[in-house]
């Protein structure tokens, strides 16, 4: 426990400063878009987001969310990075489906990059109806 009773661990207090940033709000977000500028608070703004929609997978996998075979038609990159992992363009065909095609612009692992013509794993995004999340591959590394 804190000196003033708010306990609270390392990620709790970083995930509040990634709001903050991200939001443009508080003491850490306002400081960020005064020094950086419009375009490039953009910028994080995009990568924190790309960063949120990795844990939110991460939690609707953990829940059991049923996930959607697509296969990857094409993938571009963004040229932005977080961690060491790159943003990339992408663009699925749900299989089975007669859908259209998906475009999505997603964090994916170094070590795990998709190519034309590999099956990944979908998932509906709550917080968008109609918009999907990318869940990987399905392979636990």
């Amino acid at each position: 426990m804190g000196i003033f009773g708010k306990g609270r661990s390392r990620e709790e207090k970083a995930a509040k400063i990634a709001e903050q940033v991200a939001g443009g709000k508080g003491f850490y977000g306002r400081m960020t878009r005064a020094t950086l500028g419009g375009e490039d608070y953009a910028r994080v703004q995009q990568s924190i987001g790309a960063y949120n929609s990795v844990a939110t997978v991460q939690q609707l996998l953990a829940m059991g969310i049923p996930t959607i075979p697509a296969v990857v038609v094409t993938i571009s990159d963004t040229g932005k990075l977080v961690n060491h992992d790159p943003v990339v363009d992408l663009v699925l065909q749900p299989t089975g489906a007669t859908a259209a095609p998906i475009t999505l612009q997603t964090l994916v692992s170094k070590l795990r990059i998709p190519r034309a013509g590999d099956q990944v794993l979908l998932l509906a995004d709550p917080a968008n109806p109609g918009g999907y999340l990318y869940a990987g591959d399905g392979v636990t590394p």
